[in-house]
């Protein structure tokens, strides 16, 4: 059985030529894998999930994404750092939520049901053929799903990130995978924006799910409406001209219900 530390960038060893790559791998090890962590990635490990841990495709100050493998297939391993840094930039209805369904009042106990969140709400979003990486299992802080990119390994890019050349087909697409979320999985995203969505092969993929929220929910239509504002905003600035209230229509905001008036 390997160690845990000899799972994460296992091929360190063999770049020891290149010291500047070498040092940002020490540092991501030391900010993200500390023994808690190492100790959960071998439990994954040991469920036979993957294999190792390649190297970072983004982090934040909330966690990070690296690329893992499984014999010739990749994977994605979402990492949430285990401290209070996680819930700083949570909306207060979020981590309300999380906190009733938890029932655990110290963070880490949090980090570990905020994970569990993410994994469920992507199993959901699979059944109801969102676009979506698909869950393949997780423990405490990490998070094991689908890689999203192509057969060589490279991470597709956030959808802010590449030229579209026919943002009405954009559009569609966009209108599809919302209103699929919110009428077949009856989830609000709550959190949407061109950062947070990849771009794959023409399509988009919908990632950092965890904060969505039920479409019964008294915040699902005000969120619904800043999701889709944040589109028609992106889209505009390609060219395509839409209407919010259009947008809303066409993607099924109106079976949330009236917003809330503003306090």
């Amino acid at each position: 059985m390997p160690r845990p530390e000899d799972v994460v960038f296992p091929r360190r060893r063999e770049r020891q030529e290149d010291r500047r790559k070498e040092g940002q791998h020490r540092k991501l090890l030391d900010e993200f894998f500390d023994h808690s962590t190492l100790l959960a990635v071998s439990r994954l490990v040991n469920r036979g999930l993957f294999d190792s841990v390649d190297f970072p495709i983004s982090t934040g100050k909330e966690g990070g994404v690296f690329r893992a493998t499984l014999g010739s297939e990749f994977r994605a391993i979402k990492i949430y750092r285990v401290s209070n840094t996680v819930f700083r930039h949570l909306p207060v209805y979020a981590l309300d939520s999380l906190r009733r369904e938890s029932s655990v009042k110290n963070f880490g106990g949090l980090v570990f049901a905020w994970t569990r969140r993410e994994h469920t709400i992507l199993g959901r979003l699979a059944e109801a053929g969102v676009r979506a990486p698909h869950p393949f299992g997780h423990y405490r802080n990490v998070l094991v799903m689908e890689f999203i990119g192509d057969a060589q390994g490279n991470a597709a890019p956030r959808l802010q990130d590449v030229p579209i050349d026919d943002p009405a087909a954009l559009y569609e697409d966009v209108v599809q995978q919302i209103g699929r979320m919110a009428r077949e999985a009856k989830l609000v995203h709550g959190d949407l924006s061109p950062y947070n969505v990849l771009y794959q092969d023409g399509h988009t993929v919908l990632i950092d799910v965890a904060q969505a929220i039920p479409i019964e929910h008294p915040e699902a239509p005000r969120l619904m409406e800043r999701d889709v504002r944040n589109f028609a905003k992106f889209l505009g600035r390609l060219g395509y001209s839409v209407p919010p209230e259009e947008f809303l229509k066409a993607v099924g905001a109106d079976m949330l219900g009236p917003r809330p008036a503003e306090a």
